[in-house]
C-alpha cells in the first residue's frame, strides 16, 4: 500500500523599503534636540550661577564657565550685563541660547529635509515549500 502525505509550509515576510534611512534619520534629529539641549540647560546653568554671584573659584563653577564660554565667545560685548555687586545677569547668554535653538531647529529641518523618506506600501513576499513524503506499507 502507497501511502503519500503532502506537507504545505507556507511562509510570509513583509519588508518596509527605506525603513532604516526613516529610522536614522529620525535618530539623528533627536541626537540633534538631545545636543541641544544639554547646551541649552549648561547655559541656563551659567545665567543662574552669575545672577546669584557663584564663587568663579569653586571646581564646579569654573568648568562650567570654562565650557561654556566656548559657545558664548562670540556673543561676548554684544548686549551690555546689568550687575548688582557680584551678581551679574548675562544678557547675551540669553541672545546665544535663542540663536543656538534656531540653529539646531534649522539643522534639524535640513537632516529631516535631505534624508527623510516618505513611508512606501509594504512588500510582502509569501513563499510556498510543498514536500511529499512516501510511505509504503506492505
Amino acid at each position: 500500500m502507497l501511502n503519500n502525505n503532502r506537507v504545505s509550509e507556507v511562509r510570509t515576510s513583509q519588508s518596509e523599503p527605506e525603513r532604516e534611512q526613516r529610522i536614522l534619520t529620525f535618530k539623528a534629529t533627536q541626537l540633534i534636540w538631545l545636543l541641544l539641549g544639554i547646551l541649552e540647560a549648561l547655559i541656563a546653568l551659567r545665567i543662574g550661577l552669575m545672577l546669584v554671584g557663584a564663587n568663579p573659584a569653586s571646581p564646579i563653577v569654573a568648568l562650567i564657565y570654562g565650557f561654556t564660554n566656548l559657545f558664548l565667545f562670540p556673543f561676548a560685548g554684544l548686549i551690555g550685563s546689568p550687575t548688582a555687586g557680584n551678581m551679574v545677569l548675562e544678557l547675551s547668554s540669553l541672545f546665544a541660547m535663542l540663536v543656538y535653538a534656531l540653529i539646531a531647529w534649522a539643522v534639524e529641518r535640513a537632516v529631516w529635509l535631505i534624508f527623510y523618506r516618505p513611508r512606501g506600501t509594504a512588500v510582502a513576499v509569501t513563499e510556498t515549500i510543498t514536500s511529499e513524503h512516501q510511505k509504503t506499507t506492505l
